[in-house]
């Protein structure tokens, strides 16, 4: 009989520590850019990284084919989540990239247009952003040109979303959290993502780091959760187990409850 209790017991601790990792919140952390700049094929040694607006648009357009880069400082996600869980102790669930449109504003861009685009991460986050514009281009920084130099066989794709079309308002986009994404945002680093034509029609203009209101960025939210096998959590099981073997007949008598 007592050796049915303590196994009872041991059940109803392991339940406990089960219970505790299931009810365990989330975390999410918003960010913006720290970089970010479009390309333009038929204008290919211009760079943009000062502009307001980004662009993806397929090749086959009046005004040719657009392609952006975004790239993000993933160490204060690290820090939040060091501080919440311990450090090492947590996981990515997920990334979301919410992307703010906005009409064309420049004879350069395509008229917004309906369609499909995709999301990759980039293995090589050392292009330069650059300070050109729409109306003041300049040859330094990132290129259309130059792109090709930045992409790597390692690059991984994150996803084809749908854009409607709209000229204004955001629409959030789940990336997939493939290995070489959550692993920048564990460690800590830049990550950089590309984004370009999924199809023949897509035109998409949408706010880049540089327009005046903070909240129409390009936003990356990541949501971590702890890891349920993490040390502290088998610490608090051995001792809630010890405490609950000691008294077992005496909480199976009163109900043993798990919040």
């Amino acid at each position: 009989m007592l050796r049915a209790t303590s196994t009872l017991t041991a059940i109803l601790a392991l339940t406990c520590i089960v219970s505790l990792a299931d009810h365990a919140g989330a975390a999410q952390i918003a960010m913006n850019p720290v970089a970010d700049s479009f390309v333009s094929a038929a204008n290919p040694n211009n760079n943009y990284g000062g502009g307001g607006a980004l662009s993806v648009a397929a090749s086959g357009l009046a005004n040719g084919e657009f392609q952006s880069l975004i790239r993000y400082d993933t160490s204060t996600a690290k820090t939040s989540f060091d501080a919440t869980y311990g450090a090492g102790q947590w996981s990515v669930t997920s990334v979301m990239l919410r992307l703010t449109s906005t009409a064309p504003n420049s004879p350069i861009f395509n008229a917004s247009a309906a369609g499909q685009f995709s999301t990759q991460w980039m293995q090589n986050d050392s292009w330069v952003e650059g300070t050109g514009t729409p109306a003041a281009p300049t040859t330094t920084g990132i290129t259309f040109a130059t792109l090709p130099s930045f992409l790597s066989v390692n690059d991984a794709a994150l996803g084809t979303f749908s854009y409607n079309g709209a000229t204004s308002g955001s629409t959030i986009y789940t990336l997939g959290l493939q290995s070489g994404l959550t692993s920048d945002i564990v460690a800590g680093n830049l990550m950089s993502l590309r984004l370009f034509a999924a199809d023949s029609a897509v035109s998409y203009l949408f706010n880049s780091r540089n327009f005046g209101t903070a909240s129409a960025r390009p936003e990356l939210t990541i949501t971590a959760t702890p890891e349920p096998a993490s040390l502290a959590l088998l610490l608090s099981g051995v001792f809630i187990f010890g405490r609950i073997r000691r008294s077992a007949a005496g909480k199976l008598s009163n109900g043993t409850v798990c919040l």
